[in-house]
């Protein structure tokens, strides 16, 4: 089934005819609906969760809600789902208690292709126990990370491999279950950064391959904070750093101080509008499979469009040419800085932003040091017509 994009549109507030929004990589814009759960949670009574009072029972409601949403998402077990401050304050989190169970000379391997926050907790987390960090490069030319890169790496000291499900730079969409196979055969753990990934495919944390996934819910129309999701019988064999009083209880035991309910009825709000995204029959993760695979079809092919008409701009150069990608798109101006064309853009009511986008080491690995390029980065409520006014105005630069 295809998205009704004009019905998407609608559900927008910032979205205009005035603004095209080509910079959801960086994070989406909000309907409606969502921003209405998180007032109407914030003004109805709440307390810290328990089961006497109303307002202790509500707060109790909105966390089951949420984790039972974020699984029907990514097709993860509820009991293993952990909410954060951000994706990178959990993967900070969670490398530091891995770590605990390192020894000097055990091995965790990152890739060049990720944004930092899959690179430096594991880097620093490693220093700290004396592990070894090995490096998988991608090919900067293609843009794809082959799994020989990872696999030809992998060793029995190694611990814990951290890969990206989509590259939030170039779009590449590494086959990480392959790479989970190959890090399973040798006793590590796979941790997969899906923040980038879950905004524009069906997800399911098992086919992927992934011990651990994490993912933003501000990238896919949500508000701003961290989810991770494991298996609760993993994540009862780790013991991270907390206060004394605070609960052995798992997922609970990995997150720090009092939930921020109102975002937490939020995410709800944002699962249930991405199910309804292409109006259908069944439970809500039927719905959400059949809905992010209209997303996909319809961003794969704004790409194409997208793509096709770059070709014809030699001005342009577009970084990274990952048959398995994301809607995201990284190109330089032959005469132009970065920056000149991000505001020049951005006059023209055209958002499309220029930097390395804290994929610092994939910047510097495709030859853009860190300045890098401007990021083009499609939605389901991106339009033809805002692709086609995109390659107009670059033409006119």
């Amino acid at each position: 089934m295809s998205l009704d994009v004009d019905r998407i549109r609608s559900a927008f507030p910032a979205v205009s005819d005035e603004v095209a929004y080509f910079d959801g990589p960086g994070g989406s814009q909000t309907p409606e609906v969502v921003g209405r759960a998180v007032a109407d949670t914030m003004v109805a009574g709440l307390a810290n969760r328990g089961s006497v009072t109303a307002a202790e029972q509500r707060a109790e409601a909105v966390v089951l809600a949420a984790r039972a949403a974020v699984a029907d998402l990514l097709g993860a077990d509820p009991r293993g789902v952990v909410f954060g401050r951000s994706a990178t304050q959990l993967t900070m989190d969670m490398a530091r208690t891995l770590a605990k169970q390192w020894s000097p000379g055990d091995e965790v391997v990152v890739s060049r292709l990720d944004h930092d926050a899959n690179i430096r907790p594991w880097v620093i987390a490693a220093e700290v126990a004396g592990a070894v960090v090995r490096w998988a490069e991608f090919d900067p030319d293609t843009g794809e990370l082959p799994v020989s890169a990872v696999t030809g790496l992998l060793g029995e000291r190694t611990r814990v491999v951290a890969v990206t499900g989509a590259s939030n730079l170039i779009g590449t969409r590494p086959d990480t279950a392959a790479i989970g196979l190959a890090a399973h055969d040798v006793g590590a753990l796979l941790y997969v950064d899906g923040v980038h990934l879950t905004p524009h495919a069906p997800v399911d944390v098992a086919e992927l391959g992934a011990d651990f996934y994490t993912c933003s819910p501000y990238k896919f129309f949500g508000p701003h904070h961290g989810v991770l999701a494991a298996a609760p019988e993993l994540l009862e064999t780790l013991r991270p750093d907390k206060l004394m009083p605070s609960t052995e209880v798992v997922p609970e035991r990995f997150e720090l101080g009092t939930l921020p309910y109102e975002v937490l009825a939020g995410t709800t709000a944002t699962v249930d509008f991405i199910a309804d995204l292409v109006p259908g029959d069944g439970d809500r993760r039927t719905r959400v499979l059949a809905s992010m695979a209209a997303v996909e079809q319809h961003e794969d092919a704004l790409l194409a469009r997208l793509l096709k008409g770059l070709a014809d701009q030699p001005q342009i150069t577009v970084h990274g040419r990952a048959r398995r990608r994301t809607p995201t798109v990284l190109m330089t101006h032959a005469d132009r800085p970065g920056d000149e064309v991000y505001e020049r853009l951005a006059a023209d009511g055209i958002n499309a932003p220029a930097d390395h986008f804290y994929a610092l080491e994939a910047s510097r690995h495709l030859g853009l040091g860190d300045e890098g390029g401007i990021r083009v980065g499609l939605a389901p409520y991106t339009t033809e017509a805002e692709v086609d006014r995109l390659l107009e105005r670059l033409a006119a630069l």
